[in-house]
């Protein structure tokens, strides 16, 4: 429960259905700091904390706060500062998901005796008949579609989660709010933000975290055209922040050992047909023994694309991807059904 209108519906869903559900919030913590702008977790803060505990009574559930502040910043905040320490762009939602939210929320239910646990995530499961196995599909709303940030999620714990939005649009589960006389999801904005760091005290955080390593600005013809901050603070694709006259610049590479930051002003040097993956993990729990046709989806609002995918994690792509990016997850379909995901290497 984060006392948002998704996790609330799904509670109202749930009821519904005729299930007998406990409602769940986890406390996160922040970037514990005085430059950022955010003092509470945007996912648990007071506020949501006051608004799920409220939507339980009005449904007659009992309502309980699971702190997982400590493991928050172990498996997420550490991991971010992690992976921009070496220059690759993280993705926190994915990650928190797999090694936080649902281990979490699974744990709390073993404790209590409980079989399942249910979100407010769109998106669907189902056991395919064939192979006995459960499937994480895409939503009902294709707009509002969460398998990317879910595609980490084993088969061990799929056969056990209820996914009660996967059959709504975002435009039903409001309607659904005002039927059931949940004004106050009319009016609330969801956040943008890092749920632990704002937007825009992360320049901050990575000053603070990361330091400073002045170094130079190069050009697709190896002239140098300016001076970076430090190469944790740009990543693959990125236009805004780069600071160089007559652009707009993109950064299209980075040179480590040389701390040396590549730019260009033509997009298409940003365009790559083959991504490199450290890992990747399949939702089936199967091993991959040949190359598979699938569609790829290398951030979460790109437009899946059709790819090859081999055993040892190349993926290559029918046609020239933009801003292929290391840190982010290369996430797997066969047409509806998410297959899982890999990290992007380069």
């Amino acid at each position: 429960m984060s006392g948002g209108v998704d996790s609330s519906m799904a509670l109202v869903i749930l009821k519904e259905q005729g299930w007998k559900p406990i409602g769940v919030s986890l406390k996160y913590c922040v970037w514990q700091d005085r430059e950022n702008l955010l003092r509470e977790n945007v996912c648990c803060s007071r506020e949501s904390f006051t608004i799920a505990k409220k939507v339980c009574q009005k449904l007659d559930v009992l309502y309980h706060i699971f702190d997982a502040s400590t493991k928050f910043k172990k498996e997420v905040i550490d991991y971010f500062t992690k992976e921009l320490k070496e220059n690759r762009t993280p993705n926190p939602c994915v990650i928190c998901n797999r090694h936080l939210k649902f281990k979490m929320l699974f744990q709390w239910a073993k404790e209590h005796n409980i079989d399942y646990v249910a979100t407010g995530h769109y998106a669907r499961t189902k056991k395919n008949p064939k192979t006995n196995k459960y499937e994480l599909l895409k939503a009902q709303d294709k707009e509002k579609d969460q398998t990317y940030s879910l595609c980490l999620l084993p088969q061990k714990w799929l056969k056990n989660i209820i996914l009660p939005l996967g059959d709504y649009t975002k435009e039903e589960i409001y309607k659904l709010a005002k039927k059931n006389d949940f004004k106050i999801f009319l009016k609330r904005k969801e956040s943008q933000d890092f749920c632990f760091v704002a937007g825009k005290s992360l320049p901050n955080f990575l000053s603070k975290k990361l330091g400073e390593k002045i170094g130079i600005i190069k050009d697709k013809k190896d002239n140098i055209i300016g001076e970076h901050r430090g190469l944790h603070f740009y990543t693959t694709g990125q236009r805004k922040g780069i600071n160089l006259p007559n652009g707009p610049y993109y950064v299209t590479g980075k040179d480590i050992k040389k701390n040396i930051l590549i730019v260009s002003k033509n997009k298409k040097n940003l365009l790559s047909k083959e991504a490199i993956l450290s890992s990747y993990h399949l939702i089936s729990g199967k091993k991959l023994l040949k190359p598979i046709k699938i569609k790829a989806k290398i951030r979460s609002q790109h437009k899946s694309a059709k790819a090859i995918l081999t055993p040892k994690g190349k993926l290559t792509f029918n046609q020239p991807q933009f801003s292929i990016t290391p840190g982010q997850f290369a996430v797997f379909y066969d047409e509806s059904t998410c297959l899982g995901a890999g990290m992007i290497k380069g």
